[in-house]
């Protein structure tokens, strides 16, 4: 019964929430908040699902910027929970596909974020230069999942090198944004889904890093980024948290 409740609740929030945007969105189109703002809207949404979110932002990151975020991608409640860290004046990197989703696509497009073809490489090399554009010129920070796609309990991915691309060509470093394990932990039917903890890493600064080193900063970020994960299971396992 408690599944069927929230679920329905869940779908008048998207539906309501997304129509009120959309109007936003379109009296601002593509305004450098707009995507934060939907994002928050989502994150919000954390607590029909009995989930607490301990965020955890670094003095570093507080009226600095931009940056390129990266974050890992583990499944659809990703838009629940992560979401509610997504930092102002920052945009997200998804499929041209997402443009047609009923609510979602539509205020995905308009919020401002930016759309590729993951088909064709040619346009997808050409939005790394997109990206770095709007970060040097409007100066927006960019989120972007280097996994590539969800992991469903698999742990961190191999990371690809566009997020990478993107910050040396732009000249921005990079803000690791470490998530605990969401896998297997929501459950519908139980009240209480217990704590996730979103933590932002320090920049990596990527002066110490060139077009030909790109493998080498993926590689850094991704043991960052493992190393703490395992860090807040371990936290979470002991109980050792705060909830927000």
């Amino acid at each position: 019964m408690l599944a069927v409740l929230r679920i329905v609740l869940l779908g008048v929030f998207i539906v309501v929430g997304s129509t009120l945007l959309l109007l936003i969105c379109l009296i601002r189109p593509f305004h450098r908040n707009n995507t934060t703002l939907a994002a928050h809207w989502y994150g919000r949404m954390h607590r029909l699902l009995g989930v607490k979110l301990d965020i955890r932002v670094p003095d570093e990151i507080a009226n600095a910027g931009p940056f390129v975020y990266i974050a890992n991608h583990q499944n659809s409640y990703d838009i629940f929970t992560l979401a509610r860290s997504m930092p102002q004046s920052t945009v997200s990197i998804g499929k041209k596909s997402l443009k047609w989703i009923p609510f979602f696509g539509q205020l995905y497009w308009l919020a401002g974020n930016i759309l590729i073809d993951r088909n064709n490489k040619g346009r997808a090399h050409g939005t790394i230069e997109q990206a770095a554009e709007a970060i040097r010129k409007r100066q927006l920070s960019i989120l972007l999942f280097p996994e590539g796609t969800r992991s469903y309990g698999r742990g961190l991915l191999p990371f690809k090198t566009g997020a990478f691309r993107t910050a040396v060509q732009a000249g921005v470093d990079i803000v690791p944004i470490c998530v605990s394990n969401l896998h297997g932990r929501i459950k519908l039917n139980r009240w209480n889904n217990g704590t996730v903890i979103i933590e932002m890493l320090k920049p990596v600064k990527i002066a110490n890093y060139s077009a030909d080193s790109i493998r080498a900063l993926a590689a850094h970020c991704h043991e960052l980024m493992q190393s703490k994960i395992s860090e807040l299971d371990h936290e979470l396992a002991q109980g050792k948290t705060t909830h927000g």
